[in-house]
């Protein structure tokens, strides 16, 4: 019998020992990776459960495999209507993975372990680090805490001043739910909702102030709360990069919704009917919810082709590192802006109020857009070849997919499995991150090829 329990102790000794060897053999951007898998594959098999739809009957793996892409990826992109195709459960189920799709699982499991008072390791506070941007470890669990108590903070606000608007018409413990549902997913910058897109309440200005203030918070980035939050208790001046995204994030904004405006000031499919407030509103709302977020509060397929191509600029450039928003950033964009600025007026050197930016920088940035912009046309002319769909609801698709944004011309729905899965690529790249993805796996030979430097090569360019 002693001789049975000391064998049954060396095998679980030698369990726990093989598991630490792989984990810490796993770098933390294949930690991010695998956790984002696990998360989605757990959210699809339970949205295919006869108790997550509305009728009772089991999903097809596709459509919940693809809800949970998106849930999780923090898209909106979407196959079946959320409120009226998912039960209750579903709706947990899809609520849950856009709350830790949004935070980053890594961000709840550090929760976790501060809730149980588990010391946090240093390799979680590397992973941690690595999930939300930073570019070290130094302060991580201090900005955790304050994350996750600004996101308590600024969703339940949310939730009730939209459950105040909700509960008259849907009663009170619908509007409840609905309010706080809706606030988690535009604070997410998700765009699921459950009234089959906004445009039934596109005349109420508190619903509408209220989703796009929790998407703009929601995407200027957790760093950037940081840095505002030790301005306000004057520990320190804000930084560069914070400058530099709420200036960048305002002028998008102002610029979108001129544009917006103009191109759809006289179409009646869309705000040409409307008065001028709700027009200026509505010009606003389009421009902050195509960067970040997802929300219909006017139907795309209505807009003008060449809103639709300012649209589609807006989502490739998306919202904030370190934040729930997708795309190239803000602070990627921006960075591009001054480096052909600088290079235009014969500067070898780019600089942004009064501070050098590095060439590795502007490297990173220029990989970061190339990257998506390519992943993003392929997968459009992938489409455009399956489905024999035109290349513009195409783009659409696959921008709005690798930049976690949501919206559509109704095509989703339409597409074909072929399709969908190269829609379901794209939103997972775009949310754990192409840069995070191809570190990952060419991090080896990255290694390797660190030590070979050739010869300087003199290229005509322009």
């Amino acid at each position: 019998m002693q001789i049975n329990d000391e064998l049954r102790a060396r095998r679980r000794s030698m369990r726990l020992r093989l598991r630490g060897d792989v984990s810490h053999r796993l770098t933390a951007p294949q930690i991010i990776i695998i956790g984002f898998i696990i998360l989605i594959f757990c959210g699809g098999i339970l949205l295919t459960l006869p108790i997550s739809s509305s009728s009772g009957e089991f999903t097809s793996f596709e459509d919940a495999m693809f809800t949970s892409v998106s849930a999780a990826c923090v898209t909106g992109l979407i196959v079946q209507n959320t409120g009226a195709y998912w039960s209750l459960f579903g709706q947990i189920v899809i609520i849950l993975l856009i709350q830790i799709g949004g935070l980053g699982f890594m961000t709840l499991a550090v929760m976790l372990s501060m809730f149980i008072r588990r010391q946090i390791t240093p390799r979680e506070r590397v992973v941690v680090a690595q999930s939300l941007g930073l570019t070290g470890t130094g302060g991580a669990i201090r900005l955790v805490r304050r994350i996750l108590i600004g996101t308590l903070i600024i969703e339940g606000t949310g939730a009730l001043i939209l459950a105040t608007q909700f509960i008259p018409e849907f009663g009170f413990w619908s509007g409840l739910g609905m309010g706080a549902f809706h606030s988690i997913s535009a604070f997410c910058n998700a765009g699921f909702d459950l009234l089959d897109s906004m445009t039934g309440f596109r005349e109420n200005y508190v619903v509408e102030i209220t989703i796009m203030l929790l998407i703009v918070i929601g995407g200027i980035g957790f760093i950037v709360w940081d840095d505002l939050v030790n301005l306000a208790l004057r520990k320190k001046r804000v930084s560069v990069y914070t400058k530099l995204v709420i200036i960048t994030t305002a002028a998008l904004i102002l610029v979108g919704a001129l544009l917006i405006g103009f191109f759809e000031w006289d179409n009646d499919k869309t705000i040409g009917n409307m008065p001028l407030g709700h027009k200026l509103l509505h010009c606003f709302f389009q421009s902050i919810t195509t960067r970040t977020a997802g929300y219909d509060i006017i139907l795309n397929y209505n807009l003008t082709e060449s809103t639709q191509i300012v649209c589609l600029v807006l989502m490739f450039i998306g919202g904030a590192s370190g934040s729930c928003a997708g795309g190239i950033k803000v602070s990627s964009f921006a960075v591009l802006l001054l480096a052909a600025k600088s290079n235009a007026v014969g500067r070898t050197d780019v600089s942004v109020f009064h501070r050098g930016i590095s060439a590795d920088t502007i490297s990173r940035a220029l990989t970061i857009c190339t990257i998506n912009l390519s992943f993003g046309t392929i997968g459009a002319l992938i489409i455009c070849f399956v489905d024999k769909v035109p290349i513009i609801p195409a783009l659409y698709e696959t921008i709005s997919a690798m930049s976690t944004v949501g919206l559509s011309l109704a095509l989703s729905p339409e597409l074909s499995l072929a399709s969908h899965i190269v829609t379901m690529l794209l939103m997972f790249f775009g949310r754990v991150g192409i840069l995070t993805v191809t570190f990952s796996i060419m991090l080896k030979q990255a290694k390797l090829q660190s030590s070979i430097k050739y010869p300087e090569a003199n290229l005509l360019i322009g």
